[in-house]
Order: structure tokens, then sequence, then C-alpha cells
């Protein structure tokens, strides 16, 4: 790992090399166009001194040095070329140690003595001139370098940015920036031309509308860059699976979250592993760990079905190109399945696995309604012996491996992905800190068990749709050139199941294709949970290799608003040096290791530093400085096991950095943001993958109480970050190496439920103006109503280019915007209390559900109505404007032809309300009407007692206006 600081070669894709200051070697100080020594030199003999890139001369001085350093660099080749062989595997083949072992005083755990002297040996290797390759090749004849060298295509990017046209691009920003000016010119008229008669009107419709434009502009500025990607996944195999060698893709560990198998079906569950079980992808290099949060027997003998199913599925589909390999979806499809299937045998084939796949359900099906209800004496197993986790909140932990050891293989013959099923020990008296809890014992899990360089996490809920996903994730973290800084691969969420107009935006079509391509031109897209390929080395809380090791020359490539400087480090310099080093959660500086002498290196990397980080696990420290994953071949399979069963027990995270520097991070339900937003904090950079086939889909809640119930928990997640001291409001700004439109992103994560306050008042202004016959705007001027038709114009135009370059329609849009009004007066407002009473007072509040069964078969679940206290406040808000409609137009019919030119104006932003609640509307009403008796009560309770207040008190009003009436009124009277 200390060579990870190291740039990679763009012309042979070996290390650059460092130079005698031990920093990387740099050719151009220019462009710092990454070159090697090796290649650098053939440059020299070829004639050419200036760099390929810039084409900028190089520096004399270096030159000089390059030619000394040659003769000398030629008299070691023979002598390092002993060592190459033991270097390159001394990373893989280093002794596992286990609980055991003895210690010693010089350098305590053997462990650590046998990783110093594999560090010693690499340093050895990575000295090595590669002019001794030069030479080698020179040895071989002509004809069979040819026949030796790869596909072309293998030499060439794994990837592609496809930016936007400049002809939309260009536009939408020019709109925004004159939307930027006109809402300055705005607030100007807005704050100097104050409403006497309704002051306290006018000050909450000004602080609003502030408040919105500054939500307005954390959400568009970070789509300033947005960008597309294209991968090459014929290149990745030319590159990484020649033929007759040794398959070289990368290995992943899979992780499939679940907890109660009766809110969870162990159908769809099941559904999910054998989509990954299936993936177009080597057997060898797939691994699916089941984490059972509740220990549920049932969720363990699905799993033992689902192995044996599987045996037949996997070959099936392999053997036909199935799309998706999910049996539920894809047997359900009304699509010709017999498109592309030109084998004869296919028909018969397919027969017979679909009726396999219903036998299968049945017995699935009869193990849940066994399970419904629980036997006194609790869940026995086979062999009689009582299921360890019959108390879910007090049971050991529980690891069974189904597939992926010998004898273990399909009907053909042919070997499985390995299937792991994992329940971590639950104690009394523990924090277990729910899904991230979980998902970090997967990870120690899998370090043991397999320990693939990357992981890519699903709920449970989520089947793979696109076989070659993983492929398509590889083509950015297996380049040299685009991979080295990359964390994760972020893939969209897709979803079955949801009605064709889509009423309260499950899809979240605008987040996915707008909101996250613009991230993906600044540091990359947040993280949402799931569909994400993971770099195991980032989720140990290391810092990306490259960063602090370029040259501060090299900065302006880093940057996308500061050009870079060649200057010497100051004062603030070397602080925010010291900063970055604070963000990095390892014990030390793996990339500096070289600067230290063998002794120096062995009491910095003692077993007591790294206990301190990653636990009380040697067998897990070992894993965590494989860079490229693997388990030792020394490794004994019982004892792996039982190490396996040690770091998923419930005390193995205490006193070390879990959760809060490494893993998945705690303190927020939504641990997803928090957890990316560490990692960008350090200096990676995540990319956004959209292949035309939909990578992942899920299932979403598409009645409207499950809706809010899902936005609350988000918004909470939300509350709990701004709450903490991981704020992007003041976290990570010393280290700057989160861009500042990318904290503008993710600040716009957290502030966005606070909205709901603001957003909750203006929408009761309507109801208000109609009530008391006031209104938030005196009376227009020329150059005030441009500057209103100006400001809806430039909100307009906005969206539509918006849509122009995203590809989303407006009908997606239009309902982003309505669930944005619903779920900020519902969702986002309670999430808000309930943030404050439970981080500031300590009190937890659960808005809980109750279900209700379905009467329809197609989309049944849309039309049920739970009763839910989020239901109370946008009811509330439909009555009262549609109470103050009513008002007003009486009030206009009263006064005469006068009245209805500012009842227009009224009339027109309560519309705005009524427009926007109305999915709310139509939701809560039904297909028959059967809207809870307590939300009617208690809406139309608060709607009349709020009405009646406001035309009793009549607060807005001024008390001079009462005054000068009175007035009048004697002077007539005398």
């Amino acid at each position: 790992m200390m060579e990870s600081g190291v740039p990679v070669c763009h012309t042979c894709g070996e290390h650059v090399g460092l130079n005698v200051n031990g920093e990387p070697f740099v050719a151009c100080h220019e462009c710092n166009f990454p070159i090697c020594k090796s290649c650098f030199e053939y440059d020299l003999k070829e004639g050419r001194k200036a760099c390929l890139r810039c084409g900028s001369p190089y520096d004399e001085n270096l030159l000089d040095d390059v030619e000394k350093a040659t003769g000398d660099q030629s008299t070691m080749a023979a002598h390092l070329s002993k060592s190459q062989d033991v270097g390159i595997h001394a990373r893989h083949i280093s002794s596992v140690s286990t609980l055991d072992s003895e210690m010693t005083e010089d350098n305590g755990n053997p462990i650590w003595k046998n990783r110093v002297e594999s560090w010693k040996e690499k340093k050895n290797k990575k000295k090595k001139p590669a002019t001794t390759k030069v030479e080698r090749e020179a040895e071989i004849p002509p004809e069979q370098q040819m026949e030796d060298k790869p596909a072309p295509d293998a030499s060439q990017p794994l990837s592609t940015i496809i930016p936007i046209p400049k002809s939309r691009l260009a536009p939408y920003r020019t709109v925004i920036i004159m939307r930027l000016i006109i809402l300055g010119l705005f607030f100007h008229y807005r704050v100097t031309n104050p409403v006497d008669s309704a002051f306290g009107l006018w000050l909450t419709s000004v602080i609003c509308e502030i408040w919105f434009a500054f939500s307005w502009v954390l959400d568009q500025f970070p789509k300033w860059y947005p960008v597309n990607r294209e991968t090459y996944i014929d290149r990745l195999s030319a590159r990484y699976e020649r033929e007759g060698e040794p398959n070289e893709l990368a290995a992943v560990d899979f992780f499939v979250s679940t907890v109660d198998p009766l809110k969870e079906p162990p159908l769809i569950t099941a559904n999910t592993v054998l989509s990954i079980l299936a993936l177009d992808y080597p057997v060898d290099k797939v691994s699916c760990y089941i984490s059972d949060d509740g220990a549920a027997m049932l969720t363990f003998e699905s799993l033992v079905e689902t192995a044996d199913f599987a045996r037949k599925w996997v070959p099936f589909c392999k053997k036909f190109s199935i799309e998706p390999r999910a049996p539920e979806f894809y047997f359900s499809q009304k699509i010709d399945y017999l498109k592309d299937k030109v084998q004869p045998s296919f028909v018969k084939e397919r027969r017979a696995m679909k009726r396999d796949y219903e036998e299968y359900k049945i017995r699935i099906n009869a193990l849940v309604a066994k399970a419904q209800k629980t036997p006194e004496e609790g869940w026995t197993m086979q062999d009689g012996t009582p299921w360890p986790g019959n108390n879910p909140r007090d049971h050991p932990g529980m690891i069974q491996v189904f597939l992926g050891y010998s004898g273990a293989r399909d009907i053909e013959g042919n070997e499985l992905p390995r299937l792991v099923y994992v329940s971590r020990e639950k104690r009394p008296g523990y924090q277990h800190h729910k899904k991230a809890g979980a998902e970090n014992a997967l990870v120690r899990v899998s370090a043991v068990l397999t320990n693939a360089p990357f992981i890519l996490n699903l709920d449970c809920d989520h089947y793979v749709n696109n076989s070659k996903a993983v492929r398509e994730a590889m083509c950015f973290l297996m380049d040299p050139q685009v991979g080295r800084d990359v964390c994760y691969v972020q893939f969209p969420q897709r979803f079955d199941g949801i009605d064709r107009s889509d009423r309260y935006a499950n899809r979240n079509t605008v987040f996915f294709d707008v909101n996250m391509k613009g991230l993906d031109g600044i540091q990359g897209p947040v993280y949402v949970g799931t569909g994400c390929v993971f770099n195991r080395q980032a989720l140990y809380g290391y810092g990306p290799p490259s960063m602090p090791s370029f040259p501060k020359s090299s900065s302006s490539s880093c940057s996308c608003c500061c050009p870079g400087k060649k200057e010497p480090k100051d004062p603030s310099e070397l602080y925010r040096d010291a900063k970055r080093e604070e963000l990095d959660a390892a014990i030390f500086n793996l990339r500096e290791i070289d600067n230290y002498d063998e002794y120096e290196r062995s009491m910095l990397i003692s077993q007591t530093s790294f206990e301190k980080t990653f636990g009380l696990s040697s067998v897990f420290i070992e894993s965590t400085l494989m860079e490229n994953g693997g388990v030792a071949e020394s490794a004994n399979p019982s004892t792996l096991i039982k190490e396996a069963i040690h770091v998923i027990s419930c005390g193995y995270e205490e006193k070390t950095a879990w959760g809060k520097e490494i893993g998945w991070i705690y303190g927020s339900v939504t641990e997803d943001i928090l957890t990316g937003f560490k990692m960008h904090c350090r200096g990676w950079r995540s990319i956004y993958c959209m292949p035309l086939r939909p990578a992942f889909k899920g299932s979403a809640p598409i009645n409207l109480s499950d809706r809010l119930h899902q936005v609350l928990r988000w918004a909470l997640g939300s509350v709990e970050i701004f709450l903490s001291r991981h704020c992007p409001l003041w976290y990570g700004f010393g280290g700057g190496r989160l861009k500042w439109l990318q904290r503008l992103a993710y600040i716009n994560t957290i502030v966005y439920p606070f909205t709901s306050l603001p957003l909750i008042a203006y929408c009761s202004l309507p109801a208000i103006c109609l009530l008391t016959g006031k209104f938030i705007i005196p009376t227009l001027s020329n150059l005030a109503s441009v500057l209103f038709l100006g400001l809806f114009l430039s909100i307009i135009v906005t969206a539509v280019l918006e849509l122009r370059w995203s590809g989303v329609s407006i009908e997606d849009l239009w309902r982003n915007e309505q669930f944005w009004v619903i779920g900020g007066v519902s969702a986002h407002l309670f999430a808000v209390f309930q943030g404050f009473l439970k981080m500031l007072a300590g009190i937890d509040t659960n808005f809980t559900v109750t279900a209700k069964a379905a009467d329809d078969a197609d989309f049944g679940e849309l039309y049920i109505v739970k009763w839910t206290t989020l239901l109370i406040p946008p009811t509330t808000l439909l009555i009262v404007n549609m109470v103050g409609v009513v008002a007003g137009f009486s009030d206009a019919l009263n006064k005469g032809y006068e009245a209805w030119g500012p009842l227009f104006g009224k009339v027109f932003f309560s519309f705005w309300v009524i427009l926007h609640l109305y999915p709310f509307l139509k939701g809560l009403m039904g297909r028959q009407n059967r809207t809870p008796t307590i939300v009617v009560l208690w809406s139309v309770l608060l709607a009349s007692v709020f009405s009646l207040v406001w035309v009793r008190i009549n607060p807005f009003v001024s008390t001079a206006d009462s005054t000068t009436v009175s007035q009048s009124c004697i002077s007539i009277d005398c």
C-alpha cells in the first residue's frame, strides 16, 4: 500500500517512481503529465525533449540528473531481477496470525514482522528500473512479440466523459445568472416597498422568499458542471480477460441487508440473492453475504431453499443470457421472451424452469405461513437443537456458508459463487446502530473470509436488473487513470410497480437524472444507500492515493476554480496540510512509510496502534493491509470461521474507530449521506454510472402514508447530521479537499427539511389574505410588473433548459415540484421537530403506521390510506385555502366591481397551493372516499379555529387604520 501514493504512468501503466527527494517523479512541471522514469528515458533516447501533452520543454537540470542515474540503474538490474518474484507475492502470502500467536519484544506479533519484511521487498521491487523489461522484450523475436501483445482496445481508456453540448449548457448557465440578477432586483423592490396596512404579512412573506432563494442557490449551482459517462466493457475484457491467461478482474463482495422477514418478504430477498449468484462475472470473484439482523429462522431456511434452487437457475441464466436474472421479475415480464433466443431447446427448458420456480415459491410460502405463529418454546432446527436466534435481541453471532465450497456445484458441475449467511451477535446493553452496524459487521466478516477489494451493497428488495452491472463499475474502478481516487461508483435507483403517473414522485427522476449528473461533474454523486460499489480501502478510512503526493504545482488539476501556484509553502498551507492529516482515519500514512528505517517502521505499525482503530483481530488487521484484496494462502478455513465469529461480536467495536472514522458512519438514520460525505472530505471522488439498461431495480412505497414516512426518515437523518459534528456547514474546512460546489450540495442535503417552516407559512398566506382582505404586495408599478414577469419567466426558462440537457420529462418535473410541497408541509415539518427533540432533549418520538390490506389487485396499495399524524398539516392547509377562496369571492360580490382586481392576485396564490397539494388531496380521498374520519375531523377543526381566530384578531392590520376610521366616523357625526 506504500505505493498507492505514486501516480501511474499514462504510457505503460506502471508507477512513475520517486525522485531523489522521495516525491513522485514529475517530468513536466507545467501540466504534470504522469510518465515514469523508464518511458521518460526512452523519449530522451528517441530525441524527444518536450512534454507529449503540452509541448513544454523538459527542465535541463532534470535531463542531467536522469542521464547520470541511467548508468547506475543499469548495473543494478541483474541483482534486482532476482528478488522480483518475492516482491510480487509479498503482500498476498504473508502469514496470517491467530489470536494465539506468540508475542516478541522487538516487533510484537510476528505478523507485523512479516509485514515489515514484505514492505522491504516491495521497496526493492519498486526501485527496479523498467529498462530491464524493454531489454527482455528486445531478446524476443518480433513475431512472438506481435502474438503476445494484447488487442488494441486493451490499451485504451475503459470509460470516457461525454460533456453536455455547449449549445444546451451555455444558455442554461446564462439563464441561471440572469435569474440571480433578477432575484437581487426583486428583493430590492420587495424590501424597499413595504405594505404598511399589513406589515406582518409583508414581513413574513419577504422572509420566506429570501429563504426560498437561498434554497434555490444551494440546489441550482451544484448542477453547474453536469456530465454523462460512457463505459467500454469490451475493452475491460480485452485488458483483464485474455485467453489462455488467468482472469484478472477484481473480486467483489455483495452485501444484502434484511431485518424482519415478515415485513421484507423472503421471496423478494431470495430473488435479489439469485440475481447476484447469476451475474455475468467470474464465479470465483463473486461472494454474496446476507445480513440477517433479526436472527430469523425463516430467513435462514429460505436461504437453504434458495441455495438449492440456485443450482438450477444460475446455469439456465448463463446458458440463454437471461435478463433480468431475478426469476420473479423475469417470468412476470410482458414481452416476447423468444426474442433473440434461437436455441431450439430454450422453450422446453424455460417451461421446465418456470415449473421448478413455482415449486420453489410454494416451499418458500409454506415457510412463511409456518413462521406466522412462533411456538412457545421457540424454533428448533432439524437436528432438534434450539434456534440460536429465538431472542432477536440476545443471541450469539451466526455464520453459515451455503455455497462456494468444494462439492457445492450447479447441476452441470460448474462452480457457484459463495453464499454466506451472517447474523451478528446481539446482547442487551449494547448499541447496535441498526443498518450501519450490520454493514460494518459484514465489512469485517467479508474481510476475514474473502477480502475482495470492492464491495457492492444492495437493499434486500433491489435485485440486479443488468447482469453486466459489475463490469460497468469495474470500467471505472479498475482503470489505472480513473479509479485510483474513486471511493465508490453509484448507480441510479430505478423502481418497479409504480403507477404510470407516479403520483407521489416515487421514482425521484429529477434527483437521479438531474442533480446526480451535476454532482458527477464536480467531485461525484452522494451515496444513496444501495446500488453502490465501494473501494474497500476507502471504507477503512484511508485517504486517496494521489491527494497528498502530487507537488503543489499540480494543484490546478485538482480544483475547478483556483489555478495552481509554484510557490513555497506558507504557514497557512502548512496549517491546511495538518488539517488534511486530521481527516485521515488511518493510523499512519502508508504512502510515506519509505521515509522510516526498519526499526521505526516496526514501531509505527505496532499491533497496539492498529487495534485502537480496527479492533482486536490480527487476521482482520492483516486483511486491511492487502490493498488488492485476497486471503492469505496459509489461512486455515476453520480458523477463519472462528475469527469471523469474533469480529461480529457485539463488543468488538468498543473503543475503536468503527462508525466514527471507518466503515459506515454512525450518528444518523441516513448513514449513507454521512458515509459518503466523510469520504469526499478526505479527498476521494465518486462516479455516477448510468448504463442504458438499469443496473438495479427495487420496489418503492406507492401509497401516500408509506411515502410520507419514507420521506420523514430521510429528512430526520438530515436534521441529525445538521446537529452533529459532521455538519457540512463547518466540518472539513481546514483540509481543503471538499470542493465548494460539492459542499453546497451537501449543505443542501441537510438544510432542506428546514424549508418546511417558511413553506407552511407561505402556503398559509393566501388564505390569510383572502380572509382578512389584505395582501402581501402593494399596488404594482410598471417596474414592479416587469420584475415579477421576469422572475416568472426565468423560473420557467430555467426548468425548460434543465429538461433539455437532462432528458427528464415535464411531467416528472411537475410531480417532483408537487411532492416538494406535500413533503415539505408534512414529513419535513415533523422531521425538524422530531430531530430537535431527539438530539437536544433526548426524546425519541416515532410516528408509526398501521397497515391495512389492499382490495385492488393492480396498484391496490396506491389507494390505501393509513392513519398517521403526517396527514394533518397538509389537509388543514387545503381546507383553509378552500375556505379562503370561498370567503374571497363572497367578499368581492358584496363590495362590487372594484374588489375583483385585488381578488385575482390572492386567488392566484391560493390556487397555486391547491394545485401543488392536489395529489395529496387525491390520495387522501382514495378510490372510494375512504379517508379516516379522525383526519377529517382534526383538519376541519384546526382549519375552522384557525380561520375564526384570524378573522377575529386580524393581527396584520395596522392599528393606525382603525384609529383613522374611528376619527373619520367622529368627524362625520359632528
